[in-house]
């Protein structure tokens, strides 16, 4: 066959490949995508409302302005209660940035050492973590263990644990995702082994050490560490596509906060002002400076924008099984910096 006939039939192949993937693409993200740009950020949340979003939360902080607050949807669909800014919300993964920042502090005190292994913190587990004696605390903030993701193993979902052993236990005993060191693996593993490890090395909860220094020096007082701590009626109320379920009953171990107060430690922990000397360049070394979360009924983005000097952080309180509605909260927080971008012009 000629060379010419041979790149013809590639060409049709690829086009003919490119029109059928079309048939699997989940048209309302392509729609989300394409609908021409309101001008204003309230009218961007409005709008997310009827791609099955039930409340939705964003916080601007512009640098030299005042902060911007928008809401929409539903805080409780139950009881009618509309969606306001100043709503406590479970953070999820975002509560990683702030076990990050107590992590160098006590480094930077000597208190932990982020080249000492899993083995030496945590002897009991030696045998049960493959390479303990290899995974450095480094390693584990920076997600380069190799530890298994305990929300990876085939049972969680469907035989949920019912305490912290019970969810440790789920990733213990099991090959190691890669040697240490040699790849990059995000597990919530390896932040509940280094809760663990800060809470054995004070000798009282971890939560206490970050609200004494983090949150009382920057003056967050709308972050929590549990459920426990707060008023449930504050609490934004979390669904899953589908149920009638209100998740936020569901005690994750995982902080909450208002919008604004996850601002304003983001804008901290980028301008360095959560830090005191000598921490700031070591948490340059082993973490990032922005987080999303992700738990069933909450999602979370948070981010600074250099460019614009600018943090955004966006709430939604709808999660689904097909990822859909993952994927249209990150069009929409990229829809509203869009918006906010054409403002500050």
């Amino acid at each position: 066959m000629k060379k010419k006939q041979v790149k013809r039939i590639l060409r049709i192949a690829f086009i003919i490949a490119s029109i059928s993937s079309l048939y699997f693409v989940p048209w309302i993200l392509v729609r989300a995508w394409i609908m021409p740009l309101p001008d204003t950020v309230q009218e961007q949340l409005d709008e997310a409302l009827n791609y099955g979003f039930d409340g939705m939360v964003v916080y601007v902080d512009d640098a030299g302005k005042p902060p911007e607050f928008y809401a929409a949807g539903w805080h409780d669909r139950k009881k009618k209660i509309p969606a306001y800014p100043q709503a406590l919300f479970k953070i999820a993964s975002i509560t990683k940035l702030y076990i990050a920042v107590a992590t160098t502090k006590l480094v930077k005190e000597g208190r932990l050492s982020l080249d000492k292994t899993l083995a030496e913190y945590f002897p009991e587990l030696a045998e049960r973590i493959e390479y303990s004696d290899k995974i450095t605390l480094r390693m584990m903030v920076r997600h380069r263990s190799g530890i298994p993701n305990f929300v990876d193993h085939p049972d969680y979902w469907t035989k949920p644990p019912k305490n912290r052993q019970e969810t440790l236990e789920y990733a213990l005993d099991l090959p190691a995702d890669f040697e240490p060191g040699e790849d990059y693996g995000y597990s919530n593993t390896n932040y509940m082994l280094i809760e663990d490890l800060i809470d054995k090395t004070l000798g009282y909860p971890h939560q206490q050490y970050i609200r004494e220094r983090i949150l009382i020096p920057l003056g967050l007082k709308h972050t929590f560490g549990s459920l426990n701590e707060v008023n449930m009626d504050e609490v934004m109320s979390g669904y899953y596509a589908g149920l009638e379920t209100d998740f936020k009953y569901e005690n994750t171990g995982l902080m909450l906060a208002v919008a604004e107060d996850v601002g304003q430690f983001l804008r901290a922990l980028n301008n360095g002002s959560v830090f005191n000397e000598g921490e700031q360049e070591i948490y340059s070394s082993i973490y990032v400076f922005e987080h999303t979360g992700l738990l069933p009924g909450y999602q979370s983005i948070a981010k600074y924008h250099k460019e614009m000097d600018m943090v955004v952080i966006q709430f939604n309180n709808t999660t689904d099984f097909n990822g859909y509605e993952w994927n249209l909260a990150e069009i929409m927080y990229s829809r509203i910096v869009r918006i906010l971008k054409k403002k500050s012009a």
